[in-house]
C-alpha cells in the first residue's frame, strides 16, 4: 500500500501498510534515527515526535492515520544548527546516556511552544517521558533558564 507522509517538511511516498507504527516508518523507511524505540507501549516517551504541533508517542501511531499531518522529528526541529532547547541541554549537562533525550527535547519543545514559562508542576504534568538516568533536576534547571530567556 502506498502511504504519503510529510516529515520535517518533505513529502515521502512509501510502500508500507497503513497500520505500520509511525516510529518504524520514520526509522526504517525514511532513515531518521533520532527518534528512539524505548518501550513500544507509548509509556516512556523515547519515540516522541510532533504531529501537527502536538508531542506524540510515535510507537503507537499508525501511519495511515497521519497522512495529512505535519510530522516533525528531532532532526526537523532546526534547519540552522541547535535549537535553544538543545543549547540549554548542553549548558546544563542534561543527558547522561542520552537515549531518552530526543523524545524529552521534543516533549519540552511542544510544552514551551504552548506555555513559555511553565511552573515545575506544569512541567511535571506535561512531560511524562521517562529518563532512567534521573536527570530530571537538570531538565528542570534547563527549562527554568529557557523560561527566563
Amino acid at each position: 500500500m502506498s502511504v504519503k507522509l510529510k516529515v520535517n517538511g518533505t513529502i515521502h511516498e512509501l510502500d508500507v501498510e497503513s497500520d505500520a507504527p509511525l516510529l518504524w516508518v520514520i526509522r526504517d523507511e525514511i532513515g531518521l534515527k533520532g527518534t528512539k524505540f524505548g518501550c513500544g507501549i507509548a509509556q516512556c516517551g523515547a519515540c516522541t515526535v510532533h504531529i501537527d504541533g502536538t508531542a506524540t508517542r510515535s510507537c503507537q501511531v499508525q501511519v495511515g492515520s497521519v497522512q495529512n499531518s505535519e510530522i516533525v522529528t528531532i532532526e526537523g526541529l532546526s534547519a540552522n544548527g541547535l535549537t535553544k532547547i538543545q543549547q540549554a541541554w548542553i549548558e546544563f549537562q542534561v543527558p547522561q546516556c542520552g537515549y531518552c533525550q530526543s523524545g524529552m527535547i521534543m516533549a519540552v519543545s511542544a510544552l514551551l511552544r504552548s506555555n513559555p514559562a511553565p511552573t515545575d508542576e506544569e512541567l511535571s504534568a506535561a512531560i511524562t517521558n521517562i529518563c532512567r538516568c534521573g536527570t530530571f533536576p537538570r531538565i528542570r534547571a534547563a527549562v527554568r533558564a529557557l523560561a527566563q530567556g
